[in-house]
């Protein structure tokens, strides 16, 4: 039904996460109907992202500065550190607007299945900045999943030596349950 140039697009846009064929079809009619507007705002948007958005060195953030607004903002508490397994997450932790410490993203989680070890993530970046950082409290906000809890535990064994403040989000049946 579909040919060339719309037929990229639906498939493009079908491959988002959270958007099948049918959802992507109807974005693409969506902004295809709207192409002066909608369509050219996008695009510059898309492209404006492309080119300034950068990941953060220090905490693996997303951000237009390099280090990103959290690790500059002077009135966070350095010593105190959240680990989480991605940005989505480190984005629902700042929501919260309660956590006023440092991040780090792991890029994910380890995961025997998907073929993701310790290399593939920035633990060896998060242990030399527990090393170097005048970090005491470290928080491990990591899913609740099997393999969420499997890299709790990776990188609490490898803490331990380093007299640091473990502590992970809470996990259960909410009161009321």
């Amino acid at each position: 039904m579909f040919d060339g140039p719309l037929e990229t697009l639906v498939r493009q846009l079908a491959a988002l996460p959270g958007l099948g064929s049918r959802s992507a079809k109807r974005i693409a009619l969506h902004l295809l109907s709207a192409k002066g507007t909608k369509l050219d705002a996008l695009m510059r948007a898309l492209t404006e992202a492309a080119r300034e958005i950068v990941t953060c060195n220090t905490c693996g953030n997303l951000d237009s500065s390099d280090p990103c607004r959290v690790c500059q903002d002077k009135n966070r508490d350095k010593s105190i550190l959240c680990v989480v397994g991605g940005i989505a997450d480190l984005w629902a932790v700042e929501r919260t607007n309660s956590f006023k410490g440092q991040y780090h993203v792991l890029g994910g989680v380890l995961s025997a299945l998907d073929g993701v070890g310790p290399d593939q993530l920035t633990i060896d970046q998060l242990m030399t900045r527990l090393r170097t950082g005048g970090i005491r409290e470290v928080i491990l906000a990591l899913s609740a999943t099997v393999d969420g809890q499997t890299t709790a535990h990776y990188l609490m064994d490898h803490m331990q030596c380093m007299n640091l403040h473990i502590t992970r989000l809470a996990h259960g049946v909410p009161v009321g349950g």
